[in-house]
């Protein structure tokens, strides 16, 4: 095997050095080629012993000319059998220089007089002729002998840019499994025309009839840049066909994605949210972060190891990763370094609820910025947990804070959530805390530390997040669980959501203020389970139950982003705002916080609850805002609702008929209009 391999590397070496004089060799004689026929063209065939003279005299100084422009033009290293349009243009850019040039030569020389401008003219559009048609003949006679494919029928939806480059792949490559039937798009003047030799059929309306009429066993997405609500229609319509469908990776996703090569893949819950993309200048952040020495806190987490990677490729000096998580770090660890090996990785193995751990880091590497991603997250665990809930996400905040104040750390940016909005919940009762510690605390303000906030909501795909939990749950051939039908959230993706911090880490105006991050539009949780179940080619309700078990303690029906006492102003960065906040009393919030580090070692749970209420007033004991009881359960697909008159949770939504009624223990489901 392995001697097999270097002879065909070897082979290949043989080739690739062989092919530019094949190249320069064919030129050769289609430039020869292209000028006699000018000749011959403008004098009629009818060449006289001057002009035989002049040809032959002039003939040695055009090849050496255009051998030369070609070569600096790159036109010897072009792969013929993939030749397109950038080539075409590239061959008429050389032709063109090395006609004028020439001229100038035959002049210089003196040989040029008494010659038609016509012959120049006709050699100059002969040349592209000749020179083009034979590379683009090579392309033809290798795309002919490739066997045609009898693979799945296959649909395609969009006749845009993503079309045209999987009907190209498909056109110029062995082994694919795809028969390229039609095309389906909205714009009714694409209608009946060809893309590639492939036929736009009708619009999207007529995607089931399509797949019907023409035995469609696969449809593609091939849309580049849908909204939520055009992708959530397709993909409606596309599961309507009955057959499997995928979606075409965006280029983004090819380059860095998990789908290498351009792969179909399976469409996403991501896709279905289809936020805008997000155009960043991340010039600002590779300059200040190449270089530096940065700390990443909660390293091994959903947000801190997305930081770590997109930190790694602006090359800092060296990058710590601060964590207590033994396994997760020694993967994250593993993960940087392979990728990065010209960073200094040092995975650091510690508590920043141990302010001696947390300031032997900062004195031994003494970073430049630190992102502080560390945090307990959890709603409901937090809420029976809320003395580790102080001591992590407020007393831990305190202790990196301080050790970076101490060791001159330039920017500390401390990741916020939506959930420190008029919190009703420990998890964030404690984030609004650390953000007033960092902005209104007598020692932070008056550090040379610059401290920012980045406030966003819930992420995809984060540890313990909603979609891993529904996808685990259909793998179990479980019910899907939601707390309330009415319950929204807002939602991005981790690499967003990085791409955002790090963005407004270097936002001039940012300092020492709180940046919220744009969320778009609230996601409601039973759309996301009924997707989630689409997705996996069932059907909601039918093959899949939905569960509903109540709003658990500390959780909230609707995210706020801002409070009544809050104000926003944009930024030069479309989805960054900054957030005017209230202000608290530094010496008030100084007693608070020592009182706090007392009561987290000796005192009762209701101490520590009151200590937290004297600090964020507008935290208060959770009441639900819509029992799960009298409220419209949406049922499929159809716009029929069940009223859930009374019900103990868990209330289960009916398997079978959407309209059926059922009667499970403990809930009456009635028909409902």
């Amino acid at each position: 095997m392995i001697a097999t391999s270097s002879a065909n590397s070897e082979r290949g070496e043989r080739i690739a050095r062989r092919r530019p004089w094949v190249s320069v060799a064919t030129n050769v004689i289609l430039f020869a080629l292209a000028y006699f026929t000018a000749y011959a063209l403008r004098f009629d065939f009818e060449l006289d012993s001057f002009r035989t003279w002049q040809f032959l005299v002039t003939l040695p100084l055009l090849v050496p000319v255009r051998l030369i422009v070609f070569w600096r033009w790159g036109m010897f290293r072009l792969y013929w059998h993939h030749v397109g349009f950038r080539d075409l243009v590239g061959l008429q850019g050389a032709v063109t220089l090395s006609s004028l040039l020439f001229v100038v030569v035959l002049y210089f020389v003196g040989v040029g007089y008494n010659m038609p401008r016509s012959v120049f003219i006709i050699d100059w559009v002969l040349t592209i002729f000749f020179c083009g048609g034979v590379m683009f003949a090579t392309r033809y006679v290798r795309e002919m002998r490739l066997e045609p494919t009898a693979g799945r029928r296959t649909l395609l939806v969009g006749a845009g840019s993503g079309a045209e480059q999987l009907l190209r792949q498909t056109q110029h490559t062995r082994g694919h499994d795809l028969t390229i039937v039609g095309i389906v798009d909205d714009d009714p003047s694409t209608h009946t025309q060809l893309l590639h030799g492939a036929p736009v059929l009708g619009s999207t309306r007529d995607l089931a009839r399509l797949v019907a009429r023409f035995r469609i066993e696969l449809v593609v997405i091939t849309v580049q840049h849908a909204t939520k609500e055009q992708m959530r229609d397709l993909v409606d319509r596309c599961s309507a066909t009955g057959v499997e469908y995928k979606i075409l990776p965006s280029l983004a996703e090819m380059l860095s994605g998990p789908t290498p090569g351009g792969r179909l893949r399976e469409v996403r819950i991501e896709d279905l949210l289809g936020r805008q993309p997000v155009s960043l200048d991340l010039g600002p952040v590779a300059r200040e972060i190449s270089g530096r020495t940065i700390l990443i806190t909660g390293a091994a987490g959903s947000i801190g190891s997305e930081l770590a990677r997109q930190l790694a490729a602006f090359r800092p000096g060296r990058l710590i990763l601060f964590e207590r998580a033994e396994t997760p770090l020694y993967f994250i660890n593993l993960e940087i370094t392979r990728s990065h090996p010209q960073i200094e990785v040092i995975p650091a193995l510690g508590d920043v609820t141990d302010g001696n751990r947390v300031e032997h880091v900062f004195a031994r590497y003494r970073p430049d910025f630190v992102f502080h991603a560390a945090a307990y997250k959890h709603v409901p665990m937090l809420e029976t947990n809320i003395r580790e809930a102080v001591r992590n996400n407020v007393l831990g905040t305190r202790n990196v804070a301080e050790s970076a104040i101490r060791h001159d750390v330039r920017k500390f940016v401390l990741i916020s959530t939506d959930k420190a909005v008029n919190p009703s919940s420990v998890m964030g009762a404690t984030k609004r805390i650390a953000e007033r510690l960092l902005l209104a605390s007598t020692l932070c303000r008056k550090a040379s530390t610059e401290f920012r906030i980045v406030r966003f909501g819930n992420v995809l795909g984060s540890d313990g997040s909603v979609i891993p939990l529904f996808q685990r749950q259909l793998t179990a051939g479980q019910p899907l669980t939601v707390t309330h039908p009415e319950v929204r959230r807002y939602f991005m993706t981790i690499p967003e959501a990085v791409q955002l911090v790090l963005q407004a880490a270097v936002l001039p105006e940012a300092a020492a203020r709180i940046s919220m991050l744009e969320m778009g539009e609230p996601v409601r949780i039973l759309y996301l389970a009924e997707q989630m179940i689409r997705l996996s080619g069932l059907t909601p309700y039918k093959d899949v139950p939905i569960v509903f078990t109540g709003l658990r303690p500390g959780e909230k029906l609707d995210e706020e982003l801002t409070s009544d006492v809050e104000a926003t102003m944009p930024t030069v960065v479309e989805k960054i705002r900054l957030v005017n906040t209230d202000e608290v009393n530094a010496e008030l919030l100084a007693y608070g916080l020592d009182r706090m580090d007392g009561l987290v070692s000796i005192g009762t749970e209701q101490e520590i609850r009151e200590a937290i209420l004297a600090l964020v007033p507008e935290y208060a004991e959770f009441t639900p805002r819509a029992p799960l009881s009298d409220v419209e359960v949406p049922i499929g697909s159809t716009g029929a609702t069940a009223a859930i008159r009374r019900a103990a949770p868990p209330v289960v939504a009916p398997l079978g008929s959407p309209v059926d009624s059922v009667k499970a223990p403990a809930v009456n489901v009635a028909r409902a209009s």
